[in-house]
């Protein structure tokens, strides 16, 4: 997409200090997302990809986290330099969040209705009546049956699918430039994954909000993403356009993601290959590369320096020895 970035993370560095001394849970992401974009980021549990979405909302817990160095340019502020109160005015109205599980995001002792009218009240200015209109208007457009109805249901009261669609409707009637969803169909069914994934994809579409979706599973970035983010300990690996990354993914790491997806094959049973070894411990990477000692392509650079992103065919990889196209 041509035109400034909405989005431009600039050598960010998130740390957290513990017994164990401090780790760094995101090490260095450089990442721009344009307006409208969609954007998959992908890895293993602990990679530092919900952690990277708490910086860009000014949430990483402090003590014992913090933002160590880098930038966080959205809409051409700099969200690292802001107060809290600037940072709140960000919060619903520039980037909105929908969280793995709603029934940790919504409130348990108020209704659907007094929430998302309290948003829409804070967020938009909206009278009451013009609130609860638009809240209506939002739960319709998300499919739930009888909106107005259900304004008056408390979360434990409607199902998990219904739970993140009100999620989804609350983030996204406050108009925001970028939409966060956390891991956002994990607790539901494979059914109604689909038809969550599928209405995040046509409103953010409809209403040009870009989207950066965090999720282990890369069937789910391909269905609803056109590019895709690999992070492994904390560092981008892998930048690329989904259809190249899939067809021809460059870092051993991605390849091997890719190689341990589940496959259907009528005529014969195969093993599951994985990846061998295990992820590290944050506070004792190794030196170098930190997928090293699991990789089969790592030669004698890998153990000198971190590899730095590169361009690589249509892709962006930090590794000394990609894999072949």
């Amino acid at each position: 997409m041509s035109g400034e970035p909405l989005l431009s993370i600039e050598d960010l560095v998130v740390e957290f200090r513990g017994d164990a001394g401090t780790i760094r849970a995101v090490d260095g992401l450089t990442l721009a997302i344009s307006p409208g974009e969609r954007v998959g980021l992908v890895g293993e549990s602990g990679c530092g990809k919900s952690v990277t979405a708490l910086a860009l909302l000014g949430l990483v817990p402090s003590p014992p986290g913090r933002i160590a160095r880098g930038r966080v340019m959205f809409d051409g502020r700099d969200l690292t330099a802001l107060r809290d109160a600037e940072m709140r005015r960000v919060r619903g109205a520039g980037i909105a969040m929908i969280f793995q599980e709603p029934m940790t995001a919504l409130n348990p002792v108020f209704t659907i209705g007094s929430q998302m009218t309290e948003v829409l009240r804070r967020q938009r200015r909206l009278s009451p009546k013009d609130a609860r209109s638009e809240a209506i208007e939002w739960l319709d457009r998300v499919g739930i049956p009888d909106p107005a109805k259900r304004l008056g249901h408390y979360p434990h009261e409607l199902s998990g699918g219904m739970r993140q669609r009100v999620m989804i409707a609350m983030a996204l009637s406050c108009r925001p430039k970028l939409l966060i969803a956390d891991e956002p169909t994990t607790a539901l069914d494979v059914t109604i994954q689909a038809q969550v994934l599928d209405l995040m994809r046509s409103l953010t579409e409809e209403t040009g909000a870009a989207l950066i979706l965090i999720t282990h599973d890369l069937g789910v970035v391909a269905e609803t993403c056109r590019r895709a983010c690999v992070m492994y300990t904390g560092k981008l690996v892998e930048d690329a356009p989904v259809e190249t990354l899939f067809a021809t993914p460059r870092h051993p790491y991605t390849a091997g993601l890719l190689a341990s997806v589940p496959r259907v094959r009528a005529d014969r049973l195969e093993r599951l290959p994985t990846i061998p070894g295990m992820v590290p411990d944050l506070a004792h990477l190794p030196a170098g590369c930190s997928f090293r000692e699991r990789c089969t392509n790592a030669v004698a650079s890998c153990s000198a320096a971190a590899p730095p992103l590169r361009d690589v065919g249509a892709a962006r990889v930090a590794c000394y020895n990609p894999v072949a196209a």
